[in-house]
């Protein structure tokens, strides 16, 4: 039997709690014919990249349910772990390799570099110097520069057709990436390979969610307690799972539809329900626990003014928008929203609001400007969805008086850029002026009033839950 192979790029924990585990379902069911290879672009993760290749790829899934009944599973479905190296020499061999049909990747919103109009930022630090590389012919470390190298020695080698596969929380993530890696090939002076790659892979859409904390300091324990098996590399989450993927295969794929997956011809309005539901009141009860003194997720969903932000913003606008009389949701929006906010409520996952806080400068323009604009374009009020950049300001108003309680990590965000818009005589209007933030609604009077009415109601709520 001929087995393929999927090469994953970011090895991170959502990667292990979710596309990892479907291919497992097969192994189960018995189809064996592809298998996870899976290593980093970066030299981070190394104590866990180290831990999985010790244990053979194999790792132990501890999921929790929302009734707190926890389930532990053994996931052996990568079986190779490449370790980092600089210039990528083993993930690029792998990505050659004709056995390797699919590239997947997750690197976080905000790794993708893209400006306000959606387009690659080529003079973004990073970008630029990976296409300085990219132009001398070597690998490097971002994601266009780590797939360039690939399709480079793929291309080379005669490795034939690839599919190119996001799995992050990026709305229209496949399209979004091929013309941001196109742009990235030409400006690097590699048309050439540009050309060959138009013609040799497809990069579908796709929607994925699991919330996926990171692993506690006691997960190994409580592993090696329910299983007897001694873990040095467990992940923890929640029972939920879902991946859509739009069915565009250049090489084939597994059978992932016998275990869940669903494939469609279009992913859209799934994965505008879920950035939009899911992502965006994620962030909304992160930065609204942390300003009222909160750690965990399921702390700030239990607290019923912050639970009652989220419910509005969704329930007042989002449904407003995807629920047309002309274009019909598939996803039954209210019931998705209960759902949402009861995965969010529990206590058993422990997410911290550090990791959902994260990266707000990807996620506004991402998750909650298509909400403000589609709303302001009708002539309709954004009273409820303008509360979550406010509570967003008052967060960064934090992080710039230095007084939040963790530092907080944003890869799109220009922190001297950042500094000034807190440090002006009104930031509330040089947040609602910030084009990274908002493209052409950057300055608009109505995205403003909504703004200061929100702040007002941000600080009642600050002040309500201060000490007294």
């Amino acid at each position: 039997m001929t087995t393929s192979t999927i090469l994953h790029l970011g090895l991170g924990s959502f990667h292990r709690a979710h596309q990892a585990v479907y291919l497992q379902r097969l192994h189960d069911a018995g189809d064996t014919r592809w298998t996870l290879s899976a290593g980093n672009i970066r030299h981070d993760m190394a104590e866990v990249v180290q831990a999985l290749s010790a244990q053979g790829g194999a790792y132990t899934l501890e999921t929790i349910t929302p009734a707190g009944v926890h389930r532990y599973e053994r996931i052996t479905a990568i079986r190779e772990v490449i370790p980092y190296a600089p210039g990528l020499a083993g993930l690029v061999a792998r990505g050659a390799d004709p056995a390797t049909r699919i590239i997947s990747f997750t690197v976080t919103e905000a790794g993708y570099y893209l400006d306000s109009a959606h387009r690659l930022d080529i003079a973004h630090p990073e970008v630029a110097a990976d296409i300085a590389r990219a132009a001398r012919g070597e690998a490097g470390e971002t994601i266009y520069g780590a797939v360039a190298a690939i399709l480079r020695a793929r291309h080379a080698a005669g490795g034939g057709p690839l599919t190119l596969l996001n799995c992050d929380n990026l709305r229209h993530n496949g399209e979004r990436f091929r013309a941001a890696l196109l742009a990235f090939l030409q400006a690097a002076g590699e048309g050439p390979l540009a050309a060959w790659a138009r013609q040799n892979t497809t990069c579908p859409n796709a929607m994925v969610d699991r919330i996926t904390p990171r692993p506690p300091p006691e997960l190994r324990e409580r592993v090696r307690q329910a299983t007897g098996i001694d873990d040095a590399a467990p992940i923890t989450g929640e029972s939920f799972i879902q991946w859509v993927i739009e069915d565009d295969f250049a090489a084939g794929r597994p059978a992932w539809e016998h275990v869940g997956v669903e494939l469609v011809r279009s992913v859209q309005p799934y994965e505008e329900a879920k950035i939009r539901i899911l992502n965006a009141s994620h962030s909304c009860i992160a930065w609204a626990g942390t300003l009222a003194g909160l750690q965990y997720i399921h702390e700030g969903t239990l607290t019923p003014a912050i639970r009652q932000m989220a419910y509005d913003y969704v329930t007042d606008d989002v449904i407003a928008c995807l629920q047309r009389p002309d274009a019909p949701s598939p996803v039954d929006l209210p019931a998705y929203r209960d759902v949402v906010l009861d995965r969010f409520a529990n206590p058993a996952i422990r997410d911290t609001n550090q990791r959902v806080a994260a990266d707000g400068f990807a996620k506004i323009p991402g998750f909650i400007a298509p909400t403000v604009r589609e709303r302001l374009a009708a002539g309709q009020d954004i009273a409820a969805v303008a509360m979550l950049p406010a509570l967003f300001l008052a967060f960064l108003q934090r992080w710039h008086a230095g007084t939040l309680p963790y530092a907080y990590q944003d890869q799109g965000m220009d922190p001297a850029a950042a500094h000034a818009i807190c440090a002006a005589p009104d930031p509330e209007a040089a947040l609602a002026a910030d084009r990274t933030l908002w493209g052409d609604l950057a300055g608009d009077a109505r995205l403003l009033a909504a703004l200061r009415t929100a702040g007002r109601r941000v600080a009642a709520f600050v002040q309500g839950r201060a000490p007294s």
